[in-house]
């Protein structure tokens, strides 16, 4: 029997922006071993322990360098079976698409705010 990997709605994947991507690696491997997957100057996927190492190893968040830190700490994302459905439910529910859907390495995913203006993303696989 196959092991599922991602369950569906379940929080599956955080990220954290960084001012300095190089800087935080530094920061997070020194303070936590944390070994990362590197996709260009500006993301660092967090693998999970014990996943090996290279692009092939699951990732259970990541660095993201962006300009604004803080504000809205860890970006949460979730993961669905079905991205279009999880679009029509979260704006059914009164939530509102911010970005995407689009695609990443990954697959794809969309952002979100729900009616409190909590930011929060979803993920599927290509």
């Amino acid at each position: 029997m196959t092991e599922q990997t991602h369950h569906h709605h379940v929080i599956d994947y955080i990220e954290i922006t960084v001012g300095d991507l190089p800087a935080a690696k530094q920061f997070y491997g020194e303070a936590f071993g944390w070994q990362f997957n590197d996709y260009g100057p500006d993301y660092a996927g967090i693998r999970r322990p014990g996943s090996g190492s290279g692009s092939g190893s699951a990732e259970v968040g990541g660095l993201r360098a962006g300009e604004t830190v803080g504000v809205g700490g860890p970006l949460v994302l979730l993961f669905s079976s079905d991205l279009d459905a999880s679009v029509v439910a979260v704006q059914a529910a009164g939530g509102r698409v911010i970005e995407g859907p689009y695609e990443f390495p990954g697959g794809r995913r969309f952002h979100f705010t729900d009616p409190s203006g909590n930011e929060l993303g979803v993920w599927a696989e290509k």
